[in-house]
C-alpha cells in the first residue's frame, strides 16, 4: 500500500507548476508525510499517558492539528470534504498561518534535542512548493491513508522514503551526495562495530543513512534497558549538514527509522576552525561519505592546518581531529586520495599514519556509486597510535556493478570474514608502513596477488565507463544552466 501511495503523490507533484523535479516530489512528501506522522506519535502518547492515569499535552495547538485542518473526518470515519480545505484556502492555509506557526517553535522549545525543537527547524528550512491548493488536497487524502502506528507499518514506511531517496539519487547530480548504497553502509557499521555508550558523528550527514545504519545495529544488538533506549534516543547519534533539502531529508529518515528528535544541525561543517575543537567537541566514533570532489573557498580553507581546496580533503582533517583518542572511523573517499601527489594530499595522508592506526583499506569497483563516475574507497582507522601495517581488501564482485546490477551484502561478505583476521588472499594483502615511501606517502591500491592481465579492457567495461562518463557531464552542464 504504502509503495502505491509515493507513486501516486508523485504523480500528482508531476502535474503541479511548483514542483519541477524529483527532489522537490521527495521534499514536498517530507514535510505532510511528517506532519501525519507527527500526528499519529502525539495519539500513541496520548494513549499511552491514559493506560497510566496520565494527561497528555498535545504539542500542536488543537486547529493546527492534522485531524482538523488536514483530515477533519465525519461519523463513518472517512474525510469529510465539506470541512476540508482545498483550493486557495488550503494554500492560504498553509503558507499565511500553518508553516509560520510550526517555523515559531524553534524559538520557544526547551532545547535543541527536544522534537519541538525539530519542529520548528523543518519548518524553518522548508516552504510548500506545492501551488495548486488542488493538487495539495490530494496530496494530503493519499497520506491521510497512511498508518505509523505498528512497528512493522514503521519498518515499512522507512524502508520506502529510503527507496525514495535512492531514486532521487538515481535521477539526477545528486546520486553520490545523497545516497550511499545501504550494502555498504551496512558493511561499514559491522566492521566500525560500535558499542552501546558511544557518541556516533557524521559531520557529511546526507540522508542520514550511516546514523540510520547505526541506530539499527546498536538496537538490534542486545536486550535494551530503558536507560539505554534513551541513551540511543538522545546521547549517541550525531550530524551536521549544509544543504538545506539534504538537512530535512536527513532528519524525516532519522524519525521514521526510530530516533524520535535526532541531533542533525543545519551548518557548513568546513566552517568550524579545526584549532576551535576541544575535547569535550569529540566523538567516540566516526561514519560519513564527505562529499566528492567538491572545491571550497578560501576562507574555508584558513580553518584548516593543510590548505586544500578539495572539500573530501578537508573532511578527513576535520575527522581526524573530532575524533576521540582510541575512535574509531570509516569513510568513504576518492581512490585518489591514497596516491594523488600534490603537497596538500601528501601531508594529509602522512597525517593519517602518524596520527591513526589506518588498519584498513576497501577498494571499490567502479559502478558500486550509480550516478557517480568515480571510484571510491573506505577507510577504516583508530586514532591515538600510528600506522604499521595497512591491510587492503580489493572488491572484486564478478560483474559490472551500475544502477539496474547495484551492491550487495553477499559482495562484501568475504570482505567482512577475512578482515577480522586481516588474512591474505587473491583479493588481500598487507603492506608494512615503514616500507612506504615517505617522500610521497603513497597508499595506491596495488595487488600483488592479482595476474598479470592483458591492458585491453573489454567492449562493455569501455561503453559502461563512456556512459558514466557522459551522464556525470550531462549532471555538470544541468548544474550550470540552473546556475545561469
Amino acid at each position: 500500500m504504502f509503495e502505491q501511495t509515493f507513486k501516486n503523490i508523485d504523480d500528482i507533484l508531476h502535474k503541479d507548476a511548483g514542483c519541477g523535479s524529483e527532489l522537490d516530489y521527495v521534499e514536498q512528501t517530507s514535510w505532510v508525510l511528517f506532519l501525519k506522522y507527527l500526528d499519529d506519535l502525539e495519539k500513541d502518547k496520548a494513549t499511552a499517558a491514559e493506560l497510566t492515569g496520565k494527561v497528555y499535552t498535545p504539542i500542536i495547538e488543537a486547529r493546527f492539528q492534522w485531524n482538523n485542518w488536514a483530515a477533519p473526518k465525519g461519523a463513518d470515519g472517512k474525510i469529510d470534504h465539506h470541512a476540508a480545505l482545498t483550493g486557495d484556502d488550503l494554500t492560504d492555509f498553509v503558507n499565511i498561518e500553518l508553516f509560520p506557526y510550526l517555523k515559531k517553535f524553534k524559538k520557544e522549545a526547551v532545547s535543541a534535542d527536544t522534537i519541538e525543537y525539530k519542529i520548528g527547524e523543518i519548518f524553518s528550512e522548508l516552504k510548500n512548493r506545492v501551488q495548486s491548493g488542488y493538487n495539495l488536497r490530494e496530496v494530503i487524502n493519499r497520506i491521510d491513508e497512511l498508518r505509523f502506528r505498528t512497528h512493522a507499518e514503521k519498518h515499512e514506511m522507512s524502508h520506502l522514503y529510503e527507496d525514495k531517496i535512492k531514486n532521487m539519487g538515481n535521477a539526477g547530480r545528486n546520486g553520490g551526495e545523497y545516497y550511499t548504497p545501504r550494502p555498504l553502509i551496512t558493511t561499514i557499521v559491522k566492521v566500525v562495530a560500535p558499542k552501546i555508550g558511544d557518541t556516533i558523528y557524521d559531520g557529511a550527514v546526507g540522508s542520514a543513512g550511516f546514523l540510520c545504519e547505526a541506530f539499527s545495529y546498536l538496537k538490534n544488538s542486545k536486550q535494551l534497558s530503558s536507560k539505554e533506549t534513551e541513551l540511543l534516543q538522545k546521547k549517541t547519534f550525531y550530524g551536521k549538514e549544509k544543504k538545506s533539502l539534504a538537512y530535512i531529508i536527513g532528519i524525516m529518515n532519522m524519525i521514521l527509522h526510530g530516533v524520535e528528535a535526532p541531533n542533525i544541525i543545519h551548518t557548513n561543517t568546513l566552517a568550524e576552525n579545526l584549532a576551535d575543537i576541544q575535547e569535550k567537541d569529540r566523538y567516540d566514533v566516526v561514519l560519513a561519505n564527505p562529499p566528492f570532489g567538491g572545491k571550497e573557498r578560501a576562507e574555508v580553507q584558513q580553518n584548516f592546518p593543510i590548505k586544500t581546496g578539495e572539500t573530501a580533503s578537508l573532511f578527513m582533517q576535520h575527522f581526524i581531529k573530532i575524533l576521540k583518542a582510541g575512535g574509531k572511523a570509516g569513510v568513504v573517499i576518492k581512490n585518489t586520495f591514497l596516491s594523488n601527489t600534490d603537497n596538500a594530499s601528501i601531508a594529509l595522508r602522512k597525517l593519517l599514519l602518524e596520527s591513526c592506526n589506518l588498519h584498513t583499506v576497501l577498494d571499490l569497483p567502479g559502478g558500486t556509486f550509480t550516478g557517480a563516475g568515480v571510484k571510491t574507497v573506505v577507510l577504516f582507522f583508530e586514532k591515538g597510535s600510528a600506522s604499521k601495517k595497512v591491510w587492503y581488501y580489493q572488491l572484486n564482485p564478478g560483474r559490472n556493478l551500475g544502477k539496474t546490477n547495484p551492491l550487495n551484502e553477499n559482495d562484501l561478505a568475504e570482505f567482512v570474514e577475512l578482515q577480522q583476521t586481516k588474512a591474505d588472499s587473491d583479493n588481500s594483502w598487507t603492506v608494512d608502513v615503514t616500507k612506504i615511501d615517505l617522500a610521497t606517502y603513497d597508499l595506491s591500491v596495488k595487488n600483488p596477488n592479482k595476474k598479470e592481465e592483458s591492458t585491453l579492457r573489454q567492449p562493455q567495461e569501455i561503453l559502461e565507463e563512456m556512459k558514466a562518463l557522459d551522464e556525470e557531464s550531462a549532471d555538470i552542464l544541468n548544474a550550470i544552466m540552473e546556475m545561469l
